[in-house]
């Protein structure tokens, strides 16, 4: 079972995946901080020890001399037990793992036979109240307009007018 390489590849193998085969496909995910052991953290201070001895004056403590940092690692895996398709991507990146939880909802509607939402940059965003009112089949387009309420006037940008700061007692 091998990893991917790129969050990108292993995104769109999963989307494949889940695709051809939505009721049986499971994605997993196993995120698990490690500890250093002892010999890690023994290395780990003897390099900041050459470090700072080369760098610093010997009257300046490090400051990285005492800090043991941990490995932490985010493991996700498409899996079918119908084909024995597994598809595996592992990484370490902060920023990473916040992407591609994030798109995990969109594998996730594939699983549930949703429709796929396409984000369109091009179309104009809604402009008045910022939320989003769907139409029903029964109701006109007149209908809609009376039921969402209009504001009179647009928002003001400007200076911050309002509180002012306290001042402490004497």
């Amino acid at each position: 079972m091998p990893y991917f390489t790129t969050s990108s590849e292993w995104v769109e193998q999963s989307s494949l995946l889940l695709k051809a085969r939505p009721t049986t496909t499971r994605i997993t995910s196993k995120y698990s901080v490690l500890k250093p052991n002892a010999s890690k953290v023994r290395k780990q201070k003897e390099k900041s020890a050459i470090k700072s001895s080369s760098k610093t004056p010997p009257s300046e403590p490090s400051a990285t001399s005492g800090v043991a940092s941990f490995q932490a690692s985010f493991i996700l895996k498409t899996y079918d037990p119908e084909s024995g398709t597994c598809l595996k991507y592992r990484t370490d990146k902060a920023a990473e793992v916040g992407r591609l939880v994030g798109s995990l909802g969109k594998l996730g509607r594939h699983m549930a036979a949703l429709p796929e939402v396409l984000d369109d940059l091009s179309a104009p965003a809604d402009q008045g109240t910022g939320t989003h009112t769907p139409i029903t089949e029964g109701a006109s387009s007149k209908d809609v307009k009376s039921a969402v309420p209009e504001s009179k006037s647009a928002p003001q940008a400007g200076g911050g007018g309002g509180k002012k700061k306290k001042k402490g007692k004497k």
